[in-house]
């Protein structure tokens, strides 16, 4: 059945590797991989779950975590919520989650509650916004995160296992020694004024990698959180390919149900589509138009590039896509299979949408 994603299990092994590598032998950092781009797919998680260089296994959603907290906890190692918590889950958090990443007290309280009640410490990583205006207490405001960490430290049931920053994902911003070394300058002067020792320092995402090629990255850094770099070998600050790694791990793969020759320009007024958006279109006459099935709903048209350079992507609706296949040597036909390269959003949505079969090849 189609549409189908195949994952080469093999490929994305082989990323993992390279980017642990860059991240424990050469930055010192311990790894920590990010499963969400694939909505936690159970096989991938077996295989990182297995591989030596991942020290912790992490997903922003909790129902993803306990879907595979058994496989990760049976191999040493430890299950991360990357999404600051709900209020309304903090006791599925309790119960699957290890370390979870947090910024208001009023959750912590919660769930230091939830883990009296389990007889457990629960770790948490306290968030700090460096100015990517995410999730975080603010930088500047020093005596907020001492007031904060303060009423951490007294709380029996919870454990500060260290301190964070997430950079890139909102606000763009770009990470650089000069903002890194400023969480180290925080958690040495935590460390100094309560007389504790932090167990992690973590700089980020798949945008912090670049450093350690670099050189960069600032000492005392210890950690980094990998998602894209591993399931699609990005560096995510400038968009370069990391050495040791490729692209093409994941394939998406439609079917073409449709296959007409048709003007390229729509008869009539254009008004907006069915998203709201009012669409341009380019004269170029009569073409060759494949449609495939799968559209919007399940997959971001953006990120996607066909494995075919003599394919184009027209749009499309929720639950098709229009293709250019007029200068394709390929002699497509109806019941055709077409196959893309995904990037970042059309990974994540082909990958949570149910519409979606998977395959793996090993």
């Amino acid at each position: 059945m189609y549409p189908k994603l195949v994952i080469d299990l093999k490929k994305l092994e082989d990323n993992l590797n390279a980017v642990g590598k860059i991240t424990k032998e050469d930055g010192g950092c311990s790894l920590m991989i990010v499963t969400k781009g694939l909505c936690a797919d159970l096989e991938m998680a077996k295989m990182v779950a297995a591989n030596d260089y991942v020290d912790f296994v992490a997903d922003s959603r909790v129902k993803n975590i306990a879907s595979y907290a058994d496989i990760v906890r049976g191999a040493g190692k430890k299950t991360v919520l990357l999404r600051i918590p709900m209020h309304s889950e903090v006791a599925e958090v309790a119960k699957y989650v290890d370390l979870c990443f947090n910024s208001e007290l009023s959750t912590i309280r919660l769930l230091n509650e939830e883990a009296a009640k389990l007889g457990k410490k629960q770790d948490i990583l306290l968030m700090i916004d460096l100015g990517d205006l995410r999730e975080g207490i603010f930088f500047q405001n020093e005596d907020l995160i001492y007031e904060a960490v303060e009423e951490i430290l007294a709380m029996e049931n919870i454990n500060l296992y260290g301190i964070g920053v997430n950079l890139t994902c909102y606000g763009a911003i770009i990470p650089k020694n000069d903002n890194l070394s400023q969480l180290v300058d925080i958690a040495r002067k935590l460390e100094a004024k309560y007389d504790i020792k932090l167990e992690m320092v973590s700089g980020g995402n798949s945008s912090s990698i670049y450093l350690v090629g670099k050189g960069e990255l600032p000492e005392g850094i210890n950690n980094l959180r990998l998602g894209e770099s591993f399931l699609l070998g990005n560096d995510t600050a400038y968009e370069t390919k990391l050495p040791g790694t490729v692209s093409d791990a994941l394939i998406l793969q439609a079917e073409i149900i449709e296959l007409k020759e048709k003007p390229s320009l729509p008869i009539g007024e254009v008004g907006v589509d069915a998203f709201g958006e009012k669409p341009y279109y380019e004269d170029r006459g009569i073409m060759k138009r494949a449609i495939i099935g799968i559209g919007k709903q399940d997959t971001d048209l953006g990120s996607m590039t066909p494995c075919d350079p003599q394919v184009e992507i027209m749009g499309g609706s929720s639950d098709h896509i229009i293709l250019d296949v007029t200068h394709a040597d390929k002699e497509y036909k109806v019941g055709d299979i077409v196959e893309f390269e995904l990037g970042y959003g059309g990974m994540l949505k082909t990958a949570t949408s149910a519409y979606v079969e998977r395959a793996y090849r090993k």
